[in-house]
């Protein structure tokens, strides 16, 4: 009896011992588990980062060579611009042309037109076919002969007393301008008359 106490003593101290071994190696269990899992999550990203890498810098080739097409090709369009600007209104001109070389064949062949009646006629067809050729290409002649003065258009070369004219008054066109889809090309040359009457002239009485 004496001698079976001792060994129920000796279990008792040896199952804390075993739990306590067995509670550490399930810690370390789930330590290793956990960091195996933690650098296979690092590597899955790692991954994902490289290949979403991958892909950004295709698209980012793929856009600079589309920016350098549409470069090149808009280079081209101004070039092209440049050299054919004036086609249209080239185009406009040709049958200018064609009136003035029918008309000087038709002068040469003709001898019975001594009063040149037919020239003329020839040259203001001519003039009209030319005058609605420029506008087409919005080119408007100025022709402000008796109209207001006006010096964003026209550039006064004298200024003369008119009792005729009222004062500011264009009274006479020297040489006419033109403009460029409402921009000034060329300024008219006119003949004004002053901005003030005289202080001689006899005032116009307009209840007469």
């Amino acid at each position: 009896m004496g001698s079976e106490e001792p060994t129920d003593q000796n279990d008792t101290q040896e199952q804390p011992v075993d739990t306590e071994e067995s509670l550490i190696g399930e810690v370390v269990d789930e330590a290793v588990a956990s960091e195996a899992t933690g650098e296979v999550n690092l590597a899955a990203e790692l991954e994902t980062a490289k290949s979403a890498a991958s892909d950004n810098w295709d698209k980012l080739l793929l856009a600079k060579a589309e920016v350098e097409n549409i470069r090149r090709r808009t280079q081209k369009d101004i070039e092209k611009a440049h050299r054919f600007s004036i086609e249209r209104f080239a185009k406009d001109m040709l049958p200018v042309v064609d009136s003035l070389e029918m008309g000087l064949a038709a002068t040469n062949e003709s001898e019975a037109d001594t009063d040149g009646s037919a020239l003329k006629e020839g040259m203001e067809l001519t003039y009209k076919q030319l005058i609605s050729s420029l506008e087409k290409s919005g080119v408007v002649q100025v022709d402000p002969e008796g109209e207001t003065f006006s010096p964003d258009l026209h550039q006064a070369i004298s200024v003369v007393p008119s009792p005729d004219h009222a004062p500011n008054t264009v009274m006479q066109v020297f040489q006419k301008g033109y403009t460029l889809n409402g921009r000034l090309l060329r300024p008219a040359m006119v003949i004004v008359t002053p901005s003030e009457p005289p202080a001689g002239a006899k005032k116009i009485d307009e209840q007469a």
